[in-house]
């Protein structure tokens, strides 16, 4: 009596797997895919673009705002670092890559865009 009722279940998914073509039952899987690409990963190497132009545009005397808040000029630019003044005869030594943003390019658009992402 099992035995019957399995092999009837199986008769019937392979008739229903037969009509239908192979790439129907990945095509769910490749529209996640094509959504995580569009809403995760295009965005963050787009703003990850931006930030490698932001620290080849460095130079001397640029007014920047660091990722830990602080406010200084660029006294120096070396290959991997910089150095900011931050207060006379108070120098400081960061990794580029703790830049978030140069004051002639407006980092009250920065702050204000990082409060509302929607825009």
């Amino acid at each position: 009596m099992h035995m019957q009722l399995f092999s009837k279940l199986a008769l019937i998914q392979a008739a229903t797997t037969a009509g239908s073509p192979q790439w129907i039952q990945y095509a769910p899987l490749l529209f996640i895919g094509i959504i995580f690409y569009f809403l995760l990963i295009r965005p963050q190497q787009k703003q990850r673009k931006e930030h490698q132009n932001l620290i080849v545009a460095l130079k001397t005397g640029d007014k920047i705002i660091t990722s830990s808040g602080i406010h200084g000029i660029i006294s120096n630019v070396k290959e991997r670092t910089f150095t900011i003044k931050v207060a006379d005869n108070v120098k400081i030594e960061f990794d580029k890559t703790a830049i978030i943003c140069i004051d002639r390019d407006g980092c009250d658009e920065l702050s204000a865009q990082e409060k509302n992402p929607n825009k």
